[in-house]
Parts: structure tokens; sequence; C-alpha cells
């Protein structure tokens, strides 16, 4: 986990260099040319696909854990940002996402997916956004980019 962590922070390097799209915190493509045949539908189909058999399993819900506020989120899921969907690294591949809490609350949440021999797989979900207010952005230390909690 460490090691796609590194890889991601990495990339994050090259992303910075062009923030120019309408959510600027998120990264963009860094590949030239795609090295897979992997789509922009493919990620957000794979996206759609782990948000629906997570919620089968937990009542209806995507649910994740807010450490924010110490509780779970029930999540139902408004929108897969396709135009947000970048290859990040080799194989690696990240994706945007807004999705509507229980309580009426919307959430931006920052999906990593890895391209296994079994398809696309998620590696990492973190929350970006409560109601529009960004949580954290990314800022570069010795090289790498690392999230840096953003002061409300």
């Amino acid at each position: 986990m460490k090691k796609i962590y590194l890889t991601v922070l990495v990339c994050f390097l090259f992303w910075a260099v062009g923030l120019t799209q309408e959510h600027p915190e998120h990264p963009k493509s860094t590949a030239k040319k795609q090295t897979t045949s992997i789509t922009t539908a493919d990620l957000a189909k794979a996206i759609r696909n782990y948000v629906e058999e997570d919620a089968e399993l937990k009542g209806g819900y995507f649910m994740i854990y807010d450490t924010t506020i110490k509780k779970s989120l029930e999540l139902t899921l408004a929108k897969v940002h396709e135009e947000k969907l970048s290859q990040v690294g080799e194989n690696l591949y990240f994706a945007c996402s807004d999705f509507k809490a229980t309580s009426g609350k919307m959430y931006d949440l920052d999906f990593f997916m890895k391209q296994k021999k079994s398809g696309l797989v998620v590696t990492e979900i973190s929350i970006h956004k409560e109601e529009g207010q960004p949580r954290y952005a990314w800022a570069e230390e010795k090289g790498l980019w690392v999230r840096k909690p953003t002061n409300k």
C-alpha cells in the first residue's frame, strides 16, 4: 500500500504543471499516450459497480467512515465526473464522484484505482469535499505530493 501511495504522490508532481480544469485540485492525466486500453467509460463503470456492490451489502447505501466527524456516512452516488477521470501512473487511475448523504449534505469523494489482471480495483477512497468545501489540498514536499488539511 505504501508503494502505491508513493507512486500516486510522485504522479501528482506531473499534474501540478497543468492546473486548468474546473476542479484544479484533482489530478490530470500525466500520460501523453495511454498505455492501456482503459477508457473513461471503463473507469466510470468500475466506480458505479464498486459503489453499487458495496451498497447492496450495506442496506442500500454506500458507506464511508468520516474521520472528521467520527461517524459513518450513508451515501448515494449522484454523479461520476467522467471529465475528471485520469491516468496518473502506470496502471493507476484517479476519479472524482459526488455523493449525497442521508443528511442531505453533498460530498466529493476521490477514488484511486489500479488496473490488475482481474480488472480495475479500488485502492483508496477519501472524502475530498463536504458541501463544496475542500478538506485537503495537495502540496509538494521533497519532490512528493502529500495531502495537507485546508484551513476552514
